[in-house]
């Protein structure tokens, strides 16, 4: 399954207007990142690089090797690595993936930390008819053998907590409260949630109060407009900039990364700055 398979088809618009704009120098506390999504489909990587270092973008999240040296020809951060953490319906929650995902977590450790990438992204898994205690434990004694390799490398391994309401039918690490648990049980510096916002306002809600009560445990931040996953503006239901500003207010170091999907019909750049400009607090 790729990863945001669910994305609405859109329509491509073009984005090479913005290219050779004077580069914007970000004043807020929050480190802001992309996806390649809040470009619109059938975006040009490069290009969106190329834009994403003029708006003052510091990371490019869920690329692998291969596009790192394109970011970094950029001045961009790879702020988070797809792809040694297994994938969403198949990851840690399954003892018989253990071994396996034991040594493409390890050697993405390594890879990560020879290339000054923060985060490597993995996932519970799917539920496949699990008691989620047991699928606890599992990613607990997973977690358990390979965070010592990531405390050593400073490499911070991300569990993303999604929504099984919507997008991600069945998927075990959909409540906040269950990701923290797994968290407090592994114990480590070096392994945090990815805290979904979209995701977490259609499973939990409260998010203010979630993240200001479980900060510790959480080690990277994604947005997107709920309803629809489009913009994070007054067309969908939550008061980002005050959530950007919660964030910020408690001292958060880590990174924000975009990962909306514009609306039919709205301009990716212009969509991007407005996003930009309600995190920037």
């Amino acid at each position: 399954m790729r990863r945001r398979d669910f994305v609405t088809a859109l329509a491509a618009v073009p984005i090479a207007s913005a290219q050779d704009a004077p580069k914007v120098e970000r004043k807020g506390r929050l480190k802001q990142c992309v996806t390649q999504g809040v470009f619109g489909r059938g975006s040009n990587f490069e290009d969106t690089c190329r834009i994403a270092a003029g708006l003052g973008i510091v990371g490019y999240d869920l690329k692998g090797p291969a596009d790192w040296p394109t970011l970094k020809k950029y001045g961009l951060i790879p702020t988070m690595f797809q792809g040694p953490g297994g994938t969403i319906p198949d990851a840690l929650n399954r003892i018989e993936n253990h071994d396996r995902l034991e040594k493409t977590m390890n050697a993405g450790i390594d890879e990560a930390a020879a290339n000054g990438v923060p985060n490597i992204i993995t996932f519970s898994g799917n539920r496949k008819g699990m008691a989620d205690a047991e699928g606890a434990d599992n990613c607990v004694k997973f977690l358990n053998k390979v965070k010592a390799h990531a405390e050593d490398k400073g490499v911070t391994i991300c569990m993303e907590l999604l929504n099984s309401k919507v997008n991600h039918k069945d998927y075990m690490c959909d409540h906040a409260a269950w990701g923290v648990d797994v968290m407090k049980r592994v114990g480590s510096p070096r392994v945090k949630l990815l805290y979904d916002i979209y995701h977490m306002q259609i499973m939990d809600g409260d998010i203010c109060r979630t993240i200001t009560d479980n900060l510790q445990y959480l080690g990277h931040f994604h947005t997107g407009g709920n309803p629809g996953r489009h913009e994070i503006d007054d067309t969908q239901e939550l008061n980002y900039h005050f959530v950007a500003k919660t964030i910020a207010d408690l001292g958060y170091t880590g990174y924000v990364a975009h990962e909306y999907s514009p609306a039919q019909g709205r301009d990716p750049i212009a969509s991007l700055k407005q996003a930009m400009e309600i995190f920037e607090v």
